[in-house]
């Protein structure tokens, strides 16, 4: 467990990766959408862009998914990057939600949005594949 807070140049190191990660995913969630809006007009519009074949539609529907299960995976990293950022401007980044230590600097210079320890982590995804 980390044994000291993060000083005040440390968090606006950490809210600036922040505010560049959030802008990166929500480029990337507007682009998916845009791929999903194109591929909508394209199976709408022209007879021609109809898939003929079975295989080639099941190829269509495949990439669908995919980019639908790509935006919420984007949208649900938007949601936990705002989450990070209220938490430094109330002074709670770096502290772990669950046990209430320290979260150690290797471990946000990796996930910087992580509201848990890497033990605290740890367990819950123990348990999360209990409930599975």
């Amino acid at each position: 467990m980390a044994t000291k807070a993060l000083n005040s140049t440390l968090l606006k190191k950490y809210e600036d990766i922040l505010k560049k990660e959030k802008t990166q995913t929500q480029k990337m969630i507007q682009e998916i959408n845009q791929l999903q809006k194109q591929s909508s007009r394209d199976r709408n519009g022209d007879l021609s862009s109809y898939s003929v074949h079975q295989a080639d539609m099941g190829t269509d529907t495949d990439e669908s998914e995919k980019r639908v299960y790509l935006l919420n995976k984007e949208i649900e990293k938007l949601k936990l990057i705002n989450e990070a950022l209220k938490r430094i401007y109330d002074g709670s980044y770096g502290i772990c939600e669950i046990c209430g230590e320290y979260i150690p600097e290797k471990r946000l210079k990796i996930v910087p949005y992580a509201s848990y320890c890497i033990e605290c982590k740890s367990k819950e995804e123990k348990k999360a594949r209990r409930r599975r």
